[in-house]
Order: C-alpha cells, then sequence, then structure tokens
C-alpha cells in the first residue's frame, strides 16, 4: 500500500467511525465504544507508519481536482512533511487516548454514542487539516473542527453556562474566520491555486502583492482558533463541557490548527516584517495575560485553560521569530502533558462525582484517594513548568533560544524587535507559569477545603491512560531534541545555556515564592478567624468576598472566589487579583463595544418594524376595511330603498342633463 493510500485512510477512518457510531448509536449500543476506539486506534497506527515513511525527508505530495471551478480549480491533495507526519501521529495519539478515558469517565451518560462520534468526527477534521496541500480542503476540515467543538462544550446543554458557552466558541471564532477566509482568497488568487506548495513558491518567487494585509486577515483566524490574544476569551469558558473533550481540543485539535497552520504558511507571514512584529506582540501579550489570569483562577479547569492560552503563546512566540521548528517542537511536547493534566482533572472531578467541585478550594485528602492523578498531574506540572529534565523544558527552551538567535543576528527571518518581544515576555511568563503550577499543586493536593464524598475508584480505563500519556510528558524532550532536527528544517533545537539558566532560574523562583506565600496564607490563615480581614492579604476586597462566599454570592461579575484564605495567588498578585480573576475585564470591553450595539440596534430594528413598518400594514388593511363597511352599510336587502335610490339618481341625472343643455 503506498504512503499516499495510507495517508488518505488516516482521517477516512475516524470518519467512518463517527458515521457507523451515529447511525448504530440507538440499535445497537453496543458497537458504539468499539467504533469510537478502534478507528481512531488504527488511524494512529497508520499515521505512525506514514511518519515512518516520509522520514523526515522529502515531502510526499498528491492531488487530484475535486471539482471544476472555471476559474482557481480546488483540488483533493495531500502536502506530508515532517512537521504534518509528526502532529498527525500526535492527534491520533491524544484522541486515543481520549477515546479510551471516555468509555470511563461517560459510562454512565445517555449521549454517550452522540458524544464518542463527534469526538471521531473532530479527530477527522483535524488530521484532514494536518494533511490538506490544498487550502479550501483545509478550510472544511477548519470549519468542521468548530461545529464539532460547539456540540461538545455544550455536551450538558442542560445547564445555561455549557449552552453560553458553546455559543460563545462558536461565534467568537467565526469572528476570526470571516478575514480569514477573505486572506485565503487573497492568497489564492495572487497564486493562481489553492495549493499549498503552489501558494509558497508564488511567497518565494514575490508574487505576493499585499503581505502584510493577507498576513493580518490570516492571523485574526488564527487568534480565533488559537484563542490568541484578543480572541481568546471562548477557552476559558469552554470548560463547561466534559473534560476529556477539554484534553482533545487543548492538547491536539482545534487550538493546535492555529499555530500549525502559520507553521505551514510561515513564509507568507515573514514577507511583511509588520506582520511578524504584531504576531510577537499578540504572541507576548497572551503569554503574559493569561498567566497572570491563571495565577487567580479557582476552577482547576479554568487554570489549565488559561495555561493553555499561555503555551500557545510560546508556540506563536516562536513562529514570530521565524522559527517553525520550536513552534512545532512545543506544540508535540506540549499536547503530551496539557492531555495529562486535564484528564488528570477529570479523574480528580470524577472521584468527587460532579463537576462543581471542581473549585481547588474546596479540595482536600485527594492525594491518598487518587494517587494516580496525583502522580502524574505533578509530572505534567513539572513539565509545565520547565523543569529539567521533563519535556516542557526542552521544548520551551527551544523558543527562548530562537528568540535569542534573533536578538543576535543569527537569523533573519524576523526583525530584532520581535525577538526581544518574544524573549522578554517568555522569561517572565516562566516565572508566571511556574508560580501557578505550583498554587495548583498545592491547592489541590494540600489544600484544606472541605472534604468531597468518596465516590470510589475510577474505571480502569481512566487511570491507566494517565501513566501512558506520563511517560512522554518525562521523556519526549530529551529524546526528541537531538532527532528532530532532521525532520524540523534542520534547525537546532538544542537549548542554549542563556535562557536555559534564565527560564529555570525564573521558574524556580516562581515556585519556590508561591510556596513561601501558601505558607505565609496558611499560617494567617489558622491564626485569624474565617473571614476576618486579617486573613486576606487584599483587606476590605478580601472581605467582601469571604462574605459573598458565604451568602453563595458571587462578589465581582460572575466569578465565585475561593472560601480558602490558604490561597497564595491572592497574596503574590495583591490589588491586581480581582482583576486577574475576570480575564481582566475583557469580556465586558466586548459586552460595552459589540453586544450593547448590537443589542442596541436590533431594539430600534423591532421598534421601527412594530411602530413603522406594521403601522403601515395594518393601515394598508384598515382603508379597504373602512370602505368594504360604508358599502355593506348600503345593501339592506330593502327593495323599495333600492327603487327609491335609483329614482333620485334618475332625477340627478335629469337635472343634471337640463343644466348642461341650458349652459349651451
Amino acid at each position: 500500500m503506498t504512503t499516499t493510500t495510507l495517508a488518505a485512510l488516516v482521517p477516512l477512518l475516524p470518519f467512518l467511525g463517527a458515521a457507523a457510531g451515529l447511525l448504530l448509536g440507538r440499535t445497537a449500543p453496543g458497537f458504539v465504544r468499539p467504533l469510537a476506539v478502534l478507528p481512531t486506534l488504527a488511524a494512529l497506527v497508520l499515521a505512525a507508519l506514514v511518519a515512518v515513511r516520509q522520514g523526515g525527508g522529502q515531502a510526499v505530495d498528491a492531488a487530484t481536482e475535486l471539482t471544476p471551478t472555471g476559474s482557481v480549480p480546488v483540488e483533493l491533495a495531500l502536502h506530508i512533511d515532517g512537521f504534518a507526519a509528526l502532529v498527525a501521529v500526535l492527534v491520533g495519539f491524544v484522541a486515543s487516548c481520549v477515546q479510551i478515558y471516555s468509555t470511563g469517565y461517560l459510562r454512565d451518560d445517555p449521549r454517550y454514542p452522540s458524544y464518542a462520534a463527534l469526538v471521531s468526527l473532530f479527530t477527522s477534521a483535524m488530521l484532514l487539516v494536518v494533511y490538506s496541500g490544498d487550502l479550501i480542503v483545509l478550510l472544511v476540515g477548519w470549519e468542521v473542527m468548530g461545529i464539532c467543538s460547539y456540540f461538545l462544550v455544550g455536551h450538558y446543554w442542560e445547564t445555561p453556562e455549557a449552552r453560553a458557552a458553546s455559543l460563545k466558541a462558536f461565534l467568537v471564532t467565526k469572528l476570526g474566520d470571516v478575514p480569514f477566509l477573505i486572506g485565503l482568497f487573497a492568497l489564492a488568487t495572487d497564486a493562481g491555486s489553492f495549493q499549498i506548495t503552489k501558494v509558497l513558491g508564488m511567497v518565494a518567487s514575490g508574487g505576493l502583492d499585499h503581505p502584510t494585509l493577507v498576513a493580518l486577515l490570516l492571523l485574526a483566524g488564527v487568534a480565533g482558533k488559537s484563542a490568541q490574544f484578543p480572541l481568546h476569551t471562548w477557552l476559558p469558558d469552554a470548560m463547561a463541557g466534559p473534560t476529556p473533550v477539554s484534553a482533545l481540543i487543548h492538547a491536539a485539535t482545534m487550538v493546535a490548527a492555529g499555530v500549525y497552520f502559520v507553521a505551514r504558511l510561515l513564509p507568507v507571514f515573514q514577507a511583511s516584517s509588520a506582520a511578524m512584529v504584531v504576531l510577537a506582540v499578540m504572541a507576548a501579550v497572551t503569554m503574559a495575560g493569561s498567566a497572570l489570569a491563571a495565577l487567580a483562577q479557582d476552577d482547576i479547569k479554568r487554570v489549565l485553560a488559561y495555561s493553555t492560552i499561555g503555551q500557545l503563546g510560546y508556540m506563536t512566540g516562536a513562529l514570530a521569530v521565524g522559527d517553525r521548528g520550536a513552534a512545532v517542537f512545543h506544540l508535540l511536547s506540549h499536547g503530551a502533558f496539557k492531555a495529562l493534566l486535564f484528564l488528570a482533572a477529570g479523574v480528580i472531578i470524577h472521584a468527587a462525582g460532579t463537576n462543581s467541585l471542581a473549585a481547588m478550594s474546596r479540595m482536600t485528602g485527594l492525594r491518598d484517594r487518587v494517587p494516580d492523578a496525583y502522580w502524574t498531574m505533578t509530572v505534567a506540572l513539572l513539565a509545565l513548568a520547565a523543569i529539567p529534565p521533563f519535556s516542557g523544558f526542552f521544548s520551551k527552551e527551544s523558543v527562548l533560544g530562537a528568540a535569542e538567535h534573533v536578538i543576535v543576528g543569527h537569523t533573519e527571518h524576523a526583525p530584532a524587535a520581535a525577538g526581544w518581544t518574544v524573549l522578554v515576555a517568555g522569561l517572565l511568563t516562566a516565572l508566571l507559569t511556574a508560580a501557578y503550577a505550583t498554587r495548583l499543586w498545592l491547592l489541590a493536593f494540600r489544600g484544606h477545603g472541605t472534604e468531597a464524598p468518596d465516590h470510589g475508584r475510577q474505571p480502569l480505563t481512566m487511570t491507566v491512560v494517565l501513566w501512558v500519556l506520563a511517560v512522554p510528558s518525562l521523556a519526549f524532550g530529551g529524546l526528541a531534541y537531538a532527532a528532530l532536527p532532521s525532520w524540523f528544517d534542520g534547525r537546532d533545537l538544542t537549548p542554549t545555556l542563556t535562557t536555559s539558566i534564565l527560564g529555570t532560574g525564573l521558574a524556580l523562583v516562581g515556585g519556590l515564592v508561591t510556596y513561601g506565600a501558601w505558607q505565609r496564607t496558611t499560617a494567617l490563615a489558622a491564626w485569624a478567624p474565617m473571614g476576618a480581614v486579617a486573613a486576606h492579604p487584599e483587606g476590605d476586597a478580601g472581605l467582601v468576598e469571604a462574605e459573598a462566599i458565604a451568602s453563595h454570592k458571587p462578589a465581582y461579575g460572575d466569578v465565585a472566589y475561593a472560601p480558602d484564605p490558604a490561597d497564595p495567588g491572592r497574596l503574590l498578585l495583591g490589588p491586581l487579583h480581582r482583576h486577574a480573576a475576570v480575564g481582566f475585564h475583557l469580556d465586558a470591553v466586548y459586552d460595552v463595544l459589540f453586544v450593547r450595539p448590537v443589542q442596541a440596534g436590533a431594539s430600534l430594528v423591532r421598534f421601527l418594524d412594530r411602530e413603522v413598518v406594521d403601522t403601515y400594514v395594518r393601515g394598508a388593511g384598515a382603508l379597504p376595511r373602512w370602505l368594504g363597511a360604508a358599502v355593506r352599510r348600503a345593501q339592506t336587502g330593502n327593495v323599495q330603498t333600492y327603487v327609491s335610490a335609483l329614482l333620485a339618481g334618475a332625477v340627478v341625472l335629469a337635472v343634471a342633463a337640463v343644466l348642461v343643455a341650458t349652459g349651451a
């Protein structure tokens, strides 16, 4: 079987599994779990075979015309280079883990058949994006992922939070997709083709007429899909869906698609220095802002969501300095440890028996109750904090090293301003990442919250998956950085001494300071009564929040603050805490700038429709009705009346005739 045939089967198998799962979900429920797991596992095996055959060498290209258009053709094309081959393996690996894990996590869910089918369809769409050599076919997978995320985030549609989150995710990503589509058409117009290889050839020959405009249009779609500033606000709210869905979206699909797209079309962005600077600023704001927000969250899944936004910022930063090898390296490393973090969080939530107990301030005694989640999440958090020798250290240092190379002039692919922006923001984010990772570990496993009811041991399918994902989280970086350059344009991914010392040193400082803050707040909590201002580093604000929690009412916006006064994030952020907890009020800004004007416009249209248009319609119907009523009154049915009227009319006509004749 040829490599092209194997590659075509990779996205096809999960698609067929999704179709069969939807058809047989009600009639043959016993086939649902095999149809969810086996096609995805088969796709993983085939993706691994494709990667072995491709071997990081020359790209595999194949194309056939999909449909005649009369102008720019649309082709069913494959373009599989080293990046595509490895990312496809990541997608298949994480999706297989999620499907196996979900058989235990959602074993009692009556909507599991549709859930499993949508996860398979989600996987198929992402694999189509990864392998596609045609921009229109890529766009199809891009949009299918959007609709799958809408349904999966809204899986618990009975809750208003899930309904609102799914709608928000759909609308915010579509907001970015409109300019993204325009940018794709602009590229195809200049290249005369939607094929990626021809588009890149056109860019290399200088045929792109408006590189800055096209790059910025494409960046809008990337910001929406990969949850980058300012279109990142949908991702924390998307935690209302099942936890395995969060793992899939954050680790291998949806948000990874935007980063992968920029990596695949990086020469388009490099054609404009202004676009690279914009990309660097977007990455820097995303990294630092999301890390601060993560440090203030109480819900464990929202912490991980903001963490994902920040790690995607690292990937975007690597692309901003022209190193797609470092970006995809971190994408692969992050995929393993972020999937592990979410699935371990799912074990914690499953042990509590409800999604509502994801608040870290309410957790206690979890180290002994869920030892598998404790140890594997510890590994994943160390990888997230980029502590050597865990995988996150090598991949994050490759990003910082790429920024340093731009600054010292070892590459001309990006301006020095982009390098400085990414490096400074990356080092600051390394400090903050270690801080919120340490805080999560302390509050989740050593906290002093309310003991949740014990719902027994977790299914074996859930705990085994955690240990499977722990292996690459621990060993992938050290093994991969020496082997991956041959797959990634030959770029050196070895950590540099300067950034390694700075990054690791700042991470250790962040972790130690957070631990010290936790010890201080724990001592204060033990000394002061609950709700006392002394127990709250924010003074009166802390008292307001404590009283709000006691009365089961949110203190600020819709955020329920933790009743646990031993929260180091509150001490570290100080007055900034209340703003970071609500994402620096960006949703409120959108509400003022977009939501309220649209609602005001809708109210005006409704008023005009009711008071103007409807009045005209009602008036147009009333006049004939009045005339008809008048005529109806004349129709009495009395013959004498009719004869009298006839005679009166005849007399009037006769008099008129005489007057006319006399006048003549």
